[in-house]
């Protein structure tokens, strides 16, 4: 394994001056309606608005004084572009963003708003690690993985640290899986914490490339996902991430566009939260009852809540209206 609960436990001291403890809430009505007590850690109240500030700032806290000048670059479909500009900028480092054109605008006009330069490409023609690389071999400055590396993936394991410090005598955590460095992270927590904990993974049905791989036990990658949940579109697991993944993560688990959509109108409806598409991958697992093994208290991430308003009022409008608020937390 590359990463321990030690190295976790020392990002967490790292990082805690600029991220935030984030809260855990629940519903009576969601309890009501799965047969599971459900505790939703809620990183879409995180800076940023996703888990990603976690382990970007990790990383760019872990890299050397000296080579900070040059900048660092990343890739990403929105939260990652985020949190690396938020820790650059804190930094006082400079942070160049390979962004794909058909990013939610509210994701891109954040980024630029931290402070990053943007540099767009095509997902469906170009290789956005490839041009990243390009960047960073030009410019001298240091590439910061979105998921991939053991400095990202101890950062991102800090939300399970303070999930199972939070809520205790969880038997099950469900995470969401894009390139698999929320789900390594936490899994390697979880497990560490408590070895008989289940840990399930949840994709996308259009971006299932760790289900795939993972049943045919090497690296999969599949074409460009086109799922709604755009922060999980991935077409491949990590080289890092997956053995991980293999080692810890008990089950993945598979959600349709319609269940990520009805997750998010009841996080909106009865909770009064937003969640993005990505964010409520887990929860719609659980809603629907994809969960196997008679999980009791599960754990669910609430990975983000970055949407852009046109469609998350697209959603709202599209399903029926739940009258009435849940506020139990």
């Amino acid at each position: 394994m590359s990463v321990a609960l030690a190295d976790v436990q020392r990002a967490a001291e790292r990082i805690g001056f600029i991220v935030h403890r984030t809260p855990v809430l629940t519903s009576r009505t969601f309890n009501r309606n799965t047969g599971v007590e459900a505790f939703f850690k809620c990183e879409n109240f995180q800076l940023g608005g996703a888990f990603k500030i976690r382990g970007a700032a990790n990383f760019i806290y872990s890299i050397p004084t000296s080579d900070l000048p040059r900048g660092v670059v990343a890739f990403s479909s929105g939260n990652h572009a985020q949190a690396v500009a938020i820790a650059a900028r804190s930094a006082n480092t400079p942070a160049t963003i390979v962004m794909p054109l058909d990013s939610p605008r509210s994701k891109l006009e954040a980024t630029r708003n931290y402070g990053a330069k943007i540099v767009s490409y095509d997902r469906l023609r170009e290789n956005r690690e490839a041009i990243g690389q390009r960047i960073a071999g030009e410019s001298g400055a240091t590439l910061v993985p979105p998921y991939d590396h053991d400095w990202t993936i101890t950062g991102q394991g800090t939300v399970a640290l303070e999930l199972l410090e939070q809520v205790r005598e969880l038997d099950t955590l469900v995470v969401c899986i894009g390139g698999g460095g929320l789900i390594s992270g936490c899994a390697t927590v979880a497990k560490s914490l408590n070895p008989k904990i289940r840990v399930i993974g949840v994709e996308p049905e259009k971006a299932n490339d760790t289900y795939l791989s993972r049943q045919q036990n090497r690296r999969v990658e599949i074409p460009p996902p086109d799922t709604i949940a755009d922060g999980l579109r991935s077409p491949m697991p990590g080289a890092i991430t997956f053995p991980i993944i293999q080692k810890l993560v008990d089950d993945i688990v598979l959600v349709s566009e319609d269940e990520i959509r009805e997750a998010m109108r009841f996080f909106l409806g009865r909770m009064k939260i937003v969640v993005e598409p990505s964010g409520a991958t887990a929860p719609a697992a659980v809603m629907f009852g994809k969960i196997p093994g008679g999980a009791k208290r599960v754990g669910v991430v609430i990975s983000g809540g970055n949407v852009d308003l046109e469609l998350l009022a697209s959603i709202a409008v599209a399903g029926q209206s739940v009258p009435g608020t849940d506020t139990a937390a």
